[in-house]
């Protein structure tokens, strides 16, 4: 797949300045990964508008990322456009690729993990998110490795008091994977 988006490396050495919790390196050359392209070739079909991926470090914690993401927050006063993508459930050891086409088939762990989250998420529990490894089995499985979960902190923690918060797309595919997604508006 190509998607041939500008990047913005004026946009990228601001972020660079803007962050202090951690270091910020400048790439590039390392392309988008399918977590950027797959939802911006639906949003912007022209690759028209310049695109900067951030990459998690994995060897830091989801408090590490959710405190990180409130550094960002003055990007969206300038108008910036801030995408986390990601799965809220997403484990494909435990797909049933079998029922791939059956529409909304989910597992129990799975349906109970995706009902707390969008309870906490509509309630703004945010600890409760950050906190998800003391969860409860079902949030185990749903979130084997932290990679598809943890842009959803990013998300939530650039939400400010006076937004609300509204879900979309909540559907289950192939047992162990949630579509639920989420948009932050003005209210």
């Amino acid at each position: 797949m190509q998607y041939p988006a500008p990047g913005s490396p004026e946009l990228a050495k601001e972020i660079k300045n803007l962050v202090k919790k951690t270091e910020v390196g400048l790439d590039e050359y390392w392309g988008l990964d399918h977590g950027c392209w797959s939802v911006l070739k639906h949003l912007y079909p022209n690759a028209d508008v310049p695109v900067i991926q951030m990459s998690l470090d994995h060897y830091q914690t989801p408090r590490f990322h959710y405190e990180l993401a409130t550094e960002l927050s003055k990007l969206r006063t300038k108008g910036i456009l801030i995408i986390g993508s990601g799965n809220m459930v997403h484990n494909l050891g435990m797909l049933a690729w079998n029922r791939l086409n059956e529409t909304g088939f989910a597992y129990e762990w799975a349906i109970e993990a995706n009902e707390k989250m969008k309870k906490y998420i509509l309630s703004g529990d945010h600890t409760s998110m950050i906190n998800y490894k003391s969860q409860g089995s079902a949030f185990n499985m749903a979130i084997p490795t932290p990679e598809h979960f943890l842009p959803l902190l990013y998300t939530l923690a650039l939400k400010e008091e006076n937004e609300t918060v509204s879900l979309f797309n909540d559907k289950a595919v192939a047992g162990s994977l949630t579509m639920t997604s989420l948009i932050i508006d003005k209210a």
